[in-house]
């Protein structure tokens, strides 16, 4: 499932920036990884648009853009998203391109936090960008995330562990990953991502 091109939006394969994707099964620590890749490379992290409810304490523009499906539904097909999926109970997430477009063209890191299908879609576009996926060191350690981030019901945990040995299947077979990466320790996944991300000539 494509996305249309934005209108207005250059998709430069050779832009100056980074782009590294991050993805991995709910429960591996991803949210963490960003952030702490925020701070260390002073990289520009996209924020997602969803349809699903904002959640308490989550800040509109910060931890997504929250929209209508009929908004989105709009901005999808006026080509504003570089990737998107609709996924966990027919929500829609996607990336909106603009932004990231200026940050690459600035010559900036640019970090997106995406699903595999999305991860798809950007990797057709811009060959160039650099997928990594996460995995846990054990199932044990995943559920036990999960289970302490406390965001989901019991009912979408048990969803979302049940997706995740499949998940990691279609990552490891669709080509689109150059790196798979244990998350033992935080500190230990962001060193190897910013050994990672400057081998590519970031500096």
């Amino acid at each position: 499932m494509g996305s249309p091109r934005p209108p207005g939006v250059r998709l430069d394969k050779h832009m100056a920036g980074t782009l590294l994707i991050v993805s991995g099964p709910s429960g591996v620590g991803k949210t963490t990884i960003c952030r702490e890749l925020v701070k260390r490379l002073d990289a520009f992290l996209s924020v997602s648009a969803t349809t699903r409810p904002r959640r308490e304490n989550e800040v509109e523009g910060v931890d997504y853009h929250f929209l209508s499906t009929e908004e989105f539904e709009k901005r999808l097909r006026q080509g504003e998203f570089l990737e998107h999926a609709r996924v966990y109970g027919g929500r829609y997430y996607g990336t909106p391109a603009k932004p990231v477009m200026d940050a690459l063209a600035a010559g900036r890191t640019v970090i997106l936090e995406i699903e595999i299908e999305g991860t798809l879609q950007v990797v057709k576009r811009l060959p160039q960008a650099i997928a990594i996926y996460i995995l846990a060191p054990t199932p044990e350690d995943q559920k036990g995330r999960l289970e302490g981030r406390r965001k989901d019901s019991a009912e979408a945990m048990r969803e979302r562990l049940s997706k995740a040995d499949g998940e990691i299947r279609w990552a490891q077979e669709c080509g689109a990953y150059r790196y798979f990466l244990v998350n033992e320790t935080v500190e230990g996944t962001v060193d190897e991502m910013i050994r990672i991300v400057r081998e590519s000539g970031f500096k």
